[in-house]
């Protein structure tokens, strides 16, 4: 196959021409057959690499959110501040939503994401976001379980997303981004 996208492997480059349409035309509007074209294959191709074209938009969104999920569990070793924690952790995500050429994130709105396909990726989100909750905790802990402020860090990182398709291009400091999510609940 003459390789037209970057990826080590077909399936890498069905996930780059699939980021591409879903976040440039719509997932609703991109057919697994777009897709397939983009990459130079057949559609029946594609379909021995990922049966559905929800499952190809599951792979994309894994990674935005899995790699930075398993480092978080392994920051929660508690011998640390909660605040170089949630610090650490934001930076991590930062960058994690930053990785891809297209903006995945942007995904994340999608009403499919609430069918049973994607239950998987909402419960690593949340996983994620409950890590987050716990830190700051740790770092406020005069705050009450239904208190907003708990979740302003994770929604501080999660701004990324449309600031990077307000400001395409643009660089974005993770660090900076990251002090400030951990400044926005007070202690930093």
């Amino acid at each position: 196959m003459d390789r037209r996208r970057p990826g080590a492997t077909p399936a890498e480059e069905i996930l780059d021409a699939a980021a591409e349409l879903f976040t440039t035309r719509g997932y609703t509007a991109t057919s697994t057959r777009a897709i397939a074209d983009a990459v130079g294959l057949r559609q029946a191709s594609l379909y021995t690499h990922f049966p559905t074209k929800a499952a190809i938009l599951v792979s994309l969104l894994d990674t935005t959110v899995r790699p930075t999920l398993d480092r978080a569990r392994g920051l929660r070793d508690g011998s640390r501040d909660p605040g170089e924690v949630l610090r650490e952790l934001a930076t991590i995500d930062v960058e994690g939503l930053l990785a891809s050429r297209w903006n995945i994130g942007m995904l994340y709105v999608l009403p499919e994401l609430a069918g049973e396909d994607f239950d998987e990726f909402r419960a690593a989100r949340s996983e994620l976001r409950g890590i987050y909750r716990e830190l700051v905790s740790g770092c406020r802990p005069d705050l009450d379980p239904g208190d907003p402020v708990l979740d302003l860090p994770f929604r501080v990182v999660e701004a990324v997303i449309p600031h990077r398709q307000d400001h395409p291009g643009v660089a974005v400091d993770a660090a900076r981004w990251a002090a400030a999510a951990v400044r926005v609940i007070g202690t930093g």
